[in-house]
């Protein structure tokens, strides 16, 4: 009886073996800026908590802030759980910042097709370091990732290149180099390779049992999408574009408010995106040129303004991101999709000739009626005039500038003079 006891319990052993740990799967898309950064640490610091497996970060980043890549590196290398940083979908990258967070991980793996490298640090701004900061940065930045690269047993000579001399490495080459651990095809591919395994943490060998163990996603928060998808040169452009549209056509409209207030939102998230994003200042002047140009052009007869307004929109939409000298190995390289800087272009155009088409009609309008046609008619302030509005005489809406105080909405006006398309105004006694 006690022999079938223990062959009944010997066969109940593998049925009551403990399932392997969860597998956390974090996603790294994009400029390393404070917002990758805090997602990152909160999925580290959450698979701490509850007990997983592994964590395997997926990575495919340009580089980005050294502040934001710090935040990272420290959340890895203090993690109580496995973390391997996986360099994938084919054609991904590890550049700048994703060569320190790469070396930083207990195991690093990367897809075929990919490339690691290019760690010099540069200014975001692309103005020219001085020999001591350059000097400064460059070393601080080798020593660092040379003491990550001791730490786990990769190639730290290598790591040093990447940061001196830009050097660069296709996945093959990383592998043969030492600076990743493995060659893996996809995430299946990579936990059946990884199974087995093990690493040292805080003093501890840990096995890592992948082997039909569950794979949980963990998301960024929707708030944490929508700002992290503002640090993109394309959402950074179009918030610029739609914003100066806007705030224009307030000036175009005073009192309407409402594309005011788009305009000045638009254009502070569009600012905010670009502090993460290697800016050519110039393109940002050129810009913002382009703003002056189209509301004086609100204020003065003809298009002329508007012309050069539209021109220097486009020079400094092609520069925003295209730096005068060469671009360094280690920025990130962005660039606006030249098929919306053509739609940009086109809707700012449209914009601007419905504006100019209809201040043409309006002029030729008043020739028909003669220069003192409407001198002595009266009409309703529609805005208010402090000093300058707009007003409707007869069935036309006028833009008008009081001559004699300021006149409130919906009081009644009299033309005393007309100066272009413009009418002087003055409230009626």
């Amino acid at each position: 009886m006690m022999w079938v006891a223990s062959l009944i319990l010997g066969l109940e052993m593998p049925a009551r073996a403990e399932e392997p740990a969860p597998v956390q799967v974090l996603e790294l898309r994009g400029v390393v800026d404070p917002i990758i950064a805090q997602y990152i640490q909160r999925g580290i610091a959450v698979a701490d908590r509850e007990g997983a497996g592994m964590v395997v970060i997926q990575m495919d980043t340009p580089g980005g802030l050294d502040t934001a890549m710090r935040d990272i590196v420290q959340a890895i290398l203090n993690s109580e759980t496995p973390v391997v940083v996986f360099v994938a979908p084919r054609g991904a990258r590890a550049a700048s910042a994703g060569v320190f967070i790469t070396m930083a991980a207990h195991v690093a793996a990367m897809a075929p097709g990919t490339n690691i490298g290019a760690a010099t640090p540069v200014d975001m701004s692309q103005e020219e370091m001085s020999d001591t900061l350059r000097a400064k940065a460059v070393n601080d930045a080798a020593a660092y990732v040379a003491a990550i690269a001791q730490q786990r047993g990769r190639n730290a000579a290598w790591a040093e290149e990447a940061v001196r001399e830009a050097a660069s490495l296709t996945a093959q080459q990383a592998f043969d180099q030492q600076v990743v651990d493995m060659i893996a095809a996809d995430l299946a591919d990579l936990l059946a390779q990884i199974d087995g395994r093990e690493v040292m943490i805080n003093g501890r060998v840990i096995t890592l049992r992948t082997e039909s163990a569950p794979v949980n996603s963990y998301k960024m928060t929707w708030f944490e999408m929508i700002v992290h998808g503002l640090i993109n040169p394309n959402i950074a452009y179009l918030l610029i574009s739609l914003g100066t549209l806007a705030l224009v056509a307030e000036f175009y409209n005073p009192g309407s408010i409402l594309p005011g207030v788009t305009g000045v939102i638009a254009l502070i998230l569009g600012f905010v995106a670009l502090g993460s994003l290697p800016v050519n200042w110039g393109g940002i002047a050129l810009i913002m040129l382009a703003i002056i140009f189209l509301v004086a052009d609100t204020q003065v007869a003809g298009f002329a303004l508007s012309v050069a307004g539209i021109v220097s929109f486009v020079l400094g939409s092609l520069l925003l991101f295209s730096p005068f000298s060469p671009a360094m190995p280690g920025v990130p390289q962005v660039a606006v999709n030249p098929w919306l800087i053509g739609a940009m272009t086109a809707l700012l155009v449209g914009f601007f000739g419905f504006a100019v088409t209809a201040g043409l009609r309006s002029h030729r309008g008043a020739a028909m009626m003669g220069t003192h046609a409407l001198l002595g008619k009266t009409g309703t302030a529609v805005t208010e005039l402090a000093p300058q509005g707009i007003v409707q005489v007869g069935s036309e809406s006028w833009s008008a500038v009081a001559t004699a105080g300021p006149v409130q909405a919906d009081e009644q006006v009299e033309v005393v003079g007309q100066e272009g398309l413009r009418l002087q105004v003055r409230r009626r006694i």
